[in-house]
């Protein structure tokens, strides 16, 4: 089991594919982003060995994110082998659903059990500009294909970025009122990249929460107040689906915090907003027994910061989003 020094149980491993992505969203990279070569990336049987070695510490819920998880070359077959992985019980996937039309099925096949689905808007134009490579279609018919696969139940992502989307929110949120779905706003975060649009243009939850109150009704509280991970659930009057709230800026969740991160090229991150990682493809790749990477996975996570220093203006910038994966 791996336990932090404040007595946190971490037990959920974020695993980014790949830092590269299809798309160029605004609050997430420049357009002209550079990648890293595959080869600095873990392969395959690296991936699948710190999983091995995640599991048997007591990770058992695991997520892929990118960049753009659907993007990395045998998914479907690194999906299958991460699900049969003894110890691991949840699987899913946060993607940008531009590949998901034709991936919905053999993922689910190969063992995904569910997907969030990156959507900051409903107009073409605006997903258009806020994507810059987007097609909006393209999307839609992914969430539609994943939901048809049993890939449920789907959320979906929005990020509110003011000056681009803030009057979107309660489009989106009229989703849940036909949907089965949990649309969930979360506050911009900042990091390196696009850390001065991310700061100057961040909308707050409690603010999305009163534009959906004005233009679309009342909300109630959901899930009896009980985080869901680590959203706030509001319902709609009469809705199928839920709105959830991801408030990290404004009211960060730290004390429920059960997650790790691992960093397309093989980092062990130990909180998103926080610089500090554990190198663990290096020490792979030179030799390392299983023995002394159990002991890095475990030192590292005993020194998980309490929470992120947003407060106080520390800033991550070591890392773009799309490096980290959310």
């Amino acid at each position: 089991m791996a336990i932090d020094r404040f007595g946190r149980d971490i037990h959920y491993l974020r695993i980014s594919l790949t830092d590269h992505c299809n798309l160029r969203c605004v609050y997430c990279m420049p357009e002209d982003m550079t990648f890293r070569p595959s080869a600095e990336l873990m392969q395959d049987d690296e991936l699948l060995r710190l999983v091995a070695l995640c599991a048997e510490l007591g990770f058992y819920k695991i997520r892929l994110t990118g960049g753009e998880p659907t993007v990395r070359l045998n998914l479907v077959e690194l999906v299958s082998a991460i699900r049969h992985t003894p110890g691991i019980q949840s699987l899913s996937m946060t993607t940008n659903g531009v590949l998901l039309e034709r991936l919905a099925q053999p993922l689910a096949q190969a063992g995904l059990q569910r997907v969030n689905v990156s959507l900051d808007t409903l107009n073409p134009d605006q997903f258009k500009r806020l994507t810059r490579w987007g097609k909006l279609e393209q999307v839609w018919d992914g969430i539609l294909a994943a939901e048809a696969a049993g890939l449920t139940p789907i959320k979906i992502n929005a990020v509110v970025v003011r000056g681009y989307n803030e009057a979107e929110v309660s489009g989106l949120a009229r989703l849940t009122l036909e949907h089965p779905w949990q649309v969930r706003f979360i506050e911009m975060m900042p990091f390196a990249g696009a850390t001065d649009l991310q700061l100057r243009q961040m909308v707050t939850a409690e603010e999305i929460l009163e534009r959906i109150r004005t233009e679309v009704g009342p909300v109630e509280v959901a899930n009896d107040g009980e985080l869901d991970g680590e959203a706030r659930l509001f319902r709609l009057a009469g809705a199928q689906g839920e709105l959830g709230f991801i408030s990290s800026v404004t009211q960060p969740f730290c004390a429920a915090c059960t997650r790790a991160r691992l960093t397309a090229d093989g980092r062990l991150r130990l909180c998103l907003l926080r610089e500090g990682e554990v190198d663990l493809l290096t020490p792979l790749r030179a030799g390392a027994s299983q023995a002394e990477l159990r002991q890095l996975i475990l030192d590292g996570i005993w020194y998980k910061p309490w929470g992120h220093g947003l407060a106080e203006g520390v800033i991550p910038l070591n890392r773009v989003m799309s490096e980290i994966g959310g």
